[in-house]
């Protein structure tokens, strides 16, 4: 649910543990494909096809539509090349970064030469450009270096001078100070980042070259690469739960309530993907998916990712490059088995496979397990007025759609003598709980078995494109056309359309996107939720649970301030600073054991809490 509230944000990119995305800027082409590498350097084994696109297509998070290797003078670009082929690691992180500093280099010393022109300054900006690549790993291990840096190119910048307005305030160009401030960054540089030789990497970073000769320790923390998106798409999913249908308050449901905190929490899980913000609702948007959703070098399409790469969990890593689509979660109780290749029979036990296999967490005690079932449980179908309970058509549904059922339900030699509906079951939320092999994965080894699929729903599956196992096919009429030829199917073009009218009756829902309208935002969605997590410790604090306790304050304190950025009424931001602070306060005293403390914080929480509620709309 949550993490859809801060996609308009752009900065630089640097990842909390908070549940709300920050959108990064875009990078300059080497800038991207240099940072690119890093990523997928580290990776096991490392995806050398993608690395190869990162250099010679138009990088992922680049703000240019042209290819890094286009940029690089011919010396380097038949480095990088070479090492691509070779697929040597070390060599191609030699080869990026000398071109990346040989760049920037380039770049200072033509606007040195043009100075006093338009030019000088386009040409310090690319220099710039280039540096971000490298700034965060300089301020990590040589603070120092990184201030005196950053005093240089602030000097370079004062230096090009001013053309001032209409004729007033002209501020000539400084070619001396230009050149002694460029004379800083360029010994830098070169010292660090185009040595003779460069000391082999065991983690590929962009460390200075003579902090890792040194031998020094430098942790640096996991990050993204250019490219990222895990911000919600903007039209995000609406959600559908259960008690709201009965009419029932989630407040006054506290362990679902707490369920629905745990789910935009990224506390549960481990590094790197708490510390990078991820949370179960990142994927699986509002119970339904994040079309958006995309890391290079761990996803070959948006929408979903590889999970058992080495990013994640490393003890988890199969090796293979077997990207997943994510499935929706509406009406998830009506779904098992659970996974892509239906490993799991039951949702508690997914729901720990997922936080502790896939993404490294703890186990999660039984009440945390206990309270994310009774969330996800909650999940529900959009409704759609044109099939019945059973599945059946209602009078709403176009004469092509009835006629696409009649296909539905025909037997197919292709198919083993079965229908589309043999497995797609109507009266069973269209899917038959078992798995089968479709034809549409490969042994992972020579004469190994290709894994079979769990059957997926067909209700709302026009809102989860792409689709098949992998989100290879764009277009559920990409499907038909599939199982067509795949399955000699004979249809003809009338009757495919007929088909594909009646997977979209069966497959539409009423409303699907939430909508805003007047006092209703994004941000009272946002502070009504939080809001409701934080309600969860009126059952917390009388139990003393502090470890709970703890997740829900790191992970609504934090978002509550992030989420300010989409407020109309900005008056009331600092008082949105302030209620976090309250929260934390309760944290601090329940870790400390002054429950005392704890409970007069709290009864201040809810009476502010009543107090500013009108004002933060």
């Amino acid at each position: 649910m949550r993490s859809v509230f801060s996609f308009l944000v752009v900065v630089f990119f640097a990842f909390s543990a908070q549940a709300t995305a920050i959108k990064e800027a875009p990078w300059s082409p080497r800038a991207a494909a240099y940072r690119l590498t890093l990523f997928m350097g580290n990776l096991t084994p490392v995806p050398w096809d993608q690395l190869s696109d990162v250099w010679e297509k138009p990088a992922p998070g680049s703000d240019l539509d042209r290819p890094a290797l286009s940029q690089v003078s011919q010396d380097g670009r038949t480095a990088v090349q070479a090492a691509l082929q070779d697929k040597d690691r070390q060599q191609l992180f030699v080869a990026a970064t000398r071109a990346l500093g040989q760049g920037l280099l380039t770049h200072l010393e033509q606007a040195e030469n043009k100075l006093g022109t338009a030019e000088a300054g386009q040409e310090l900006a690319r220099a710039k450009a280039l540096y971000r690549a490298l700034a965060n790993d300089i301020q990590l291990a040589d603070a120092d270096a990184a201030r005196r840096l950053g005093r240089a190119w602030l000097q370079m910048t004062s230096a090009l001078g001013s053309s001032g307005v209409m004729g007033q305030a002209v501020q000539p160009a400084d070619p001396k100070v230009f050149r002694q401030a460029r004379a800083v960054v360029d010994h830098y540089i070169r010292l660090n980042y185009l040595p003779a030789d460069f000391v082999v990497r065991d983690h590929l970073t962009a460390l200075p070259e003579a902090v890792v000769a040194a031998g020094l320790d430098i942790a640096v923390p996991v990050s993204f690469p250019p490219g990222t998106n895990i911000a919600d798409q903007a039209d995000f999913p609406r959600l559908i739960l259960q008690f709201e249908e009965a009419g029932e308050e989630e407040s006054n449901l506290p362990l679902v309530a707490y369920g629905d905190m745990l789910f935009d929490s990224p506390e549960i899980f481990g590094g790197p993907a708490r510390d990078l913000g991820l949370t179960c609702s990142t994927c699986h948007n509002r119970s339904d998916i994040n079309r958006n959703f995309f890391i290079p070098g761990l996803s070959h399409r948006a929408g979903g990712l590889d999970v058992d790469s080495s990013f994640f969990n490393p003890l988890f890593n199969d090796r293979v490059a077997d990207h997943l689509d994510t499935p929706s979660m509406r009406g998830v109780r009506f779904t098992a088995p659970y996974g892509r290749d239906g490993r799991e029979p039951s949702l508690r036990r997914f729901i720990r496979n997922v936080i502790v296999t896939e993404f490294a967490g703890a186990e999660p005690t039984p009440f945390q397990l206990d309270a994310l079932v009774a969330y996800i449980r909650q999940f529900d179908f959009l409704p759609n007025p044109q099939i019945e309970r059973d599945g059946s058509l209602t009078e709403l549904v176009s004469a092509a759609a009835r006629r696409g059922e009649v296909i539905f339900k025909t037997k197919f030699a292709g198919l083993g003598n079965r229908s589309c509906a043999s497995c797609h079951i109507p009266s069973d939320h269209f899917r038959d709980g078992l798995i089968h092999d479709i034809g549409t994965t490969s042994a992972p080894f020579e004469g190994g078995t290709p894994m079979p699929l769990e059957t997926p729903t067909l209700r709302n599956v026009n809102f989860t494109a792409p689709y098949m196992h992998d989100g290879s096919l764009p277009t559920l009429e990409a499907v038909i056309a599939w199982f067509n030829d795949m399955a000699e199917m004979g249809l003809t073009d009338q009757q495919r359309a007929e088909l594909l009218a009646y997977v979209e009756a069966i497959g539409d829902g009423e409303d699907p996107y939430q909508r805003f309208e007047g006092k209703d935002s994004v941000f009272r969605l946002a502070w009504e939720e939080l809001t409701t997590f934080a309600s969860t410790l009126g059952t917390l604090l009388p139990l003393k649970d502090q470890e709970n306790i703890a997740v829900l304050v790191d992970t609504v304190a934090p978002d509550l301030v992030a989420d300010t950025v989409t407020m109309v009424n900005l008056s009331a931001r600092h008082e949105v600073s302030a209620f976090s602070d309250l929260l934390r306060r309760i944290g601090d005293a329940s870790a400390a054991g002054q429950w005392d403390e704890a409970n007069k914080q709290w009864v201040a929480f809810q009476a502010m809490q009543d107090e500013i509620d009108e004002r933060m709309y």
